[in-house]
């Protein structure tokens, strides 16, 4: 009896032990991503100069300035500290994430920063250059045949590894604080303070888990602002279609190939009735307005961002023809450099994406 009692009680001395020591780690872990954040100045809100647009000014939040390039350094910022506030993530769990690139990049630069596995599950046609960066913070890659094998594979190594699914499509949309400061829609208000048109007529984004455009409908109307949010979705993307019948259950028989946006379905994190308007644009068009763009930033832009701008462009030629003024803001996403294989390889884009030639020219018709 004496020594169950002894025995009880170092258990739980041992116990209170290691309770202590995760706290204590977690403590240290949010504290090194708060500071993080602190090293990183917030990103710029371009201005382009479209003389056929008079009295309309379009601009480019540029997520390509993050430390790990893109917008989903946000996201993965805004995962890890609800996993290790919710205590999911504790010191030595391996990370694992369904990935078709930006969001595991990022996710591997916070493991690495909390010294954490990281593993990535992605599709096996993800651009080399997002794999390279990926082992690059010290994460490991995962490769399924499809995009629709990538929520399974998750979940099984998550299991088998005793790890933590961040599971980005379905948390994105609740893991970013949408009605306080720091998140992208009040750094774009807080910016476009002092311009012409100070309150945007528009802003528009396209969808990959749908979490920002959660964030940024949400925002606009907890703020009470008269802005219109515009979400472009690319071929073979089942968002727009659930956003006009809202069933649930649809499904897409091929994924996207505009890497980083549009799903083959319908994700939990996509909250339509934030969203005011919805537009498909081909993939040819994403491609030719990310080449156009490069001739007006100097620099190379991701495809996600030539569907962007897609939509900005035609709503900026919708208020041209109502004889309206205002501002639209959209996304530079990442930069052009990862995709130099793919959308600015002319075989890849003929081969995978087809002629672009015909965009270009409707491109350099509307902006006139």
């Amino acid at each position: 009896q004496q020594f169950f009692l002894c025995f009880s009680l170092c258990w739980a001395q041992n116990d209170k032990r290691i309770i202590t020591m995760n706290s204590n780690w977690v403590k240290h872990a949010i504290s090194e991503i708060n500071a993080d954040y602190q090293r990183s100045a917030d990103t710029h809100l371009i201005r382009l100069a479209l003389p056929g647009f008079a009295g309309i000014q379009l601009y480019l939040k540029d997520e390509s300035t993050h430390p790990t390039g893109s917008l989903k350094h946000r996201l993965a910022r805004s995962l890890f500290l609800y996993g290790l506030c919710n205590g999911w993530i504790k010191e030595g769990t391996t990370i694992i994430e369904s990935s078709s690139g930006s969001t595991a990049v990022s996710e591997a630069y916070f493991a690495r920063l909390l010294g954490l596995p990281f593993i990535a599950v992605m599709p096996s046609c993800t651009a080399k250059r997002k794999i390279e960066q990926i082992e690059f913070y010290g994460g490991r890659c995962h490769f399924v045949e499809s995009a629709c094998e990538i929520y399974a594979a998750s979940e099984m190594l998550a299991r088998e590894l005793n790890g933590h699914y961040m599971d980005q499509f379905t948390f994105a949309e609740r893991a970013t604080d949408w009605r306080g400061n720091n998140n992208i829609a009040d750094s774009i208000f807080r910016q476009m303070t002092h311009e012409p048109h100070p309150v945007p007529s528009y802003i528009v984004m396209s969808a990959g888990t749908g979490g920002t455009s959660a964030t940024i409908g949400r925002y606009i109307r907890c703020q009470g602002y008269d802005t219109q949010l515009m979400v472009v979705d690319p071929q073979n993307s089942v968002f727009l279609d659930y956003w006009q019948s809202r069933n649930a259950d649809l499904r897409s028989p091929v994924g996207s190939k505009i890497e980083g946006i549009g799903r083959p379905r319908v994700e939990p994190s996509f909250i339509p009735d934030v969203v005011d308007e919805m537009l498909r644009v081909p993939d040819a068009a994403s491609v030719a307005t990310a080449h156009w763009l490069e001739t007006q930033l100097g620099r190379k832009v991701g495809a996600s961002t030539g569907t962007n701008m897609w939509g900005a462009l035609q709503l900026a030629a919708r208020m041209r023809e109502e004889g309206r003024t205002g501002s639209i803001v959209t996304l530079l996403c990442d930069s052009g450099e990862r995709y130099l294989e793919t959308y600015y390889n002319a075989e890849w884009v003929q081969a995978n994406i087809g002629d672009i030639a015909p965009w270009q020219a409707q491109i350099a018709q509307l902006v006139k």
